[in-house]
């Protein structure tokens, strides 16, 4: 097998290493307020996931699972030193959640935005409502790939995620990056409902984890905190009323706040 191509990544500061997991439809870029604010106390990292941003475009011969992107990850959590924080957004938390399973004793805390860990439902109640909102969507943004339409898939994605006229609203500079990163939506969803780790398992993972959530999220990311937040050992829960499942993109300064305050007590 070649040798897998290393991830791209940012990287900012000096101190306690940070490394900063971004969500779907995203790339590292997301995180450079969060780099901006950290960098004087800390060494942060945001690496771009397989097929985002400059990193390795998805493996076209086989499915991709969540510990694929653990493994591209690895040249990162090595140049972060041990212990180091993991920060994650969305499909980003759920590889970080998964980074930390994988090697519990070089995290130092965990700080997680709504993963989407939508196995987790499954395990609980296959085809259950809240977990078919985002399968529709997927389902829908994936035949609008087969149909050559990226702009109709990043629509019916972002709009499942953000409300609504969210896709319409967005600036064009941005709607381009976006749209292209949807060829990977099958994928996506692929690895998050296909991911084999039981709920039951993470209650071995003994270490600080801040579990932010919105309260305007869709049913799917909301169905998936209930159920960690309820597994987690030592976990603190943080509800933004006002923000959604993209809240570290659409109110960053806010979360970023909250984020920052976690690492300083750990």
């Amino acid at each position: 097998m070649p040798q897998q191509q290393p991830p791209y990544f940012r990287e900012a500061g000096a101190g306690p290493g940070v490394v900063c997991i971004h969500a779907n439809a995203s790339a590292s870029a997301q995180w450079r307020a969060l780099m901006e604010r950290l960098s004087p106390s800390y060494r942060v990292f945001a690496p771009d996931s397989f097929g985002a941003g400059r990193s390795p475009a998805w493996p076209p011969d086989r499915v991709v699972a969540l510990g694929d992107e653990v493994a591209l990850l690895e040249p990162v959590f090595a140049a972060a030193g041990e212990p180091f924080f993991l920060v994650g957004h969305s499909y980003g938390a759920a590889v970080a959640l998964m980074a930390a399973l994988a090697r519990p004793e070089r995290i130092r805390a965990i700080a997680l935005y709504e993963p989407t860990l939508f196995a987790l439902l499954e395990e609980e109640a296959p085809g259950q409502e809240a977990a078919n909102g985002i399968r529709f969507a997927v389902a829908d943004a994936a035949a609008a790939i087969d149909a050559g339409d990226q702009a109709a898939a990043a629509q019916r994605f972002i709009d499942y995620w953000m409300g609504p006229g969210s896709w319409s609203g967005m600036p064009e500079a941005r709607q381009a990056p976006v749209a292209a990163s949807m060829v990977n939506v099958a994928g996506w969803a692929r690895a998050l409902f296909s991911e084999p780790t039981p709920l039951r398992a993470f209650r071995a993972l003994d270490l600080p984890v801040l579990y932010m959530m919105g309260g305007q999220s869709p049913a799917s990311s909301r169905g998936v905190a209930r159920l960690l937040t309820g597994t987690l050992a030592k976990v603190t829960v943080i509800e933004f009323a006002g923000l959604g499942h993209m809240g570290p993109l659409t109110h960053p300064e806010l979360v970023n706040d909250v984020v920052a305050g976690f690492l300083a007590c750990h």
